[in-house]
């Protein structure tokens, strides 16, 4: 198809605790208030297939697999995602707004569990055939903010399944994720864009939106 008419594709990635969910949810009212037709959905997940491989991933011991088997399981469930949402989604013009995509894969099993960039890489081609959103933001935060952040929601969760294996792995763990997001980020300049995640909710989202109409200006004038 055309593609402007094709809809437009927006990850955003990130460390534990750097508010994906909540800029997720709110850059998903802003485009809705700019006309545009928005699936919200999140990774591992957004399928009734990827879901089922999300509950294998979050939960459990921090060695219930190995860097492959989880790589595969992500790619998996990623595949059905694509395949049964995001690709229909996208070809029926509307917009597409997740919470993570292939770049926390990498991140997590390519950088901070060593699997490596390259089989990463190798992995995502014979899934999805290398497609990528067409912007990615990354919220940048520090290891110590973002952990803090998670023991202070888990602290008022009273039911329900807890989310928190990759959350329970140590600090060089999760100080390798940034690095790995950054990197990433450094590697491809056209696709990602870094937003400092230490502010309020609002004022992240201001900048959320500030990056989101500067690369979609043409798009959101259509929609609006």
């Amino acid at each position: 198809m055309d593609s402007a008419d094709r809809g437009r594709f927006i990850s955003l990635e990130g460390g534990e605790g750097a508010g994906k969910s909540t800029q997720v949810r709110l850059l998903c009212a802003k485009l809705r208030e700019a006309g545009c037709i928005v699936a919200q959905t999140r990774e591992p997940g957004g399928t009734p297939g990827a879901e089922a491989i999300r509950d294998l991933l979050v939960t459990g011991d921090g060695d219930r697999w190995d860097a492959m088997t989880e790589a595969l399981l992500h790619f998996a469930a990623r595949r059905d995602h694509v395949e049964k949402l995001i690709r229909p989604a996208l070809d029926a013009g509307d917009w597409v707004v997740s919470d993570r995509f292939a770049d926390s894969t990498m991140a997590y099993q390519g950088y901070a569990q060593r699997l490596g960039k390259e089989t990463v890489d190798e992995l995502g081609h014979l899934a999805i055939q290398d497609f990528k959103p067409d912007l990615t933001i990354i919220l940048d935060l520090s290891p110590e903010d973002g952990l803090a952040r998670v023991d202070e929601r888990h602290a008022g969760k009273t039911e329900g399944v807890v989310e928190d294996r990759y959350e329970r792995m140590g600090h060089d763990f999760h100080k390798c994720l940034r690095d790995a997001f950054l990197d990433i980020a450094s590697r491809e300049p056209d696709r990602c864009v870094v937003v400092d995640a230490r502010g309020t909710p609002e004022a992240v989202a201001s900048s959320i939106w500030e990056q989101v109409t500067r690369r979609f200006a043409k798009e959101l004038r259509i929609a609006a």
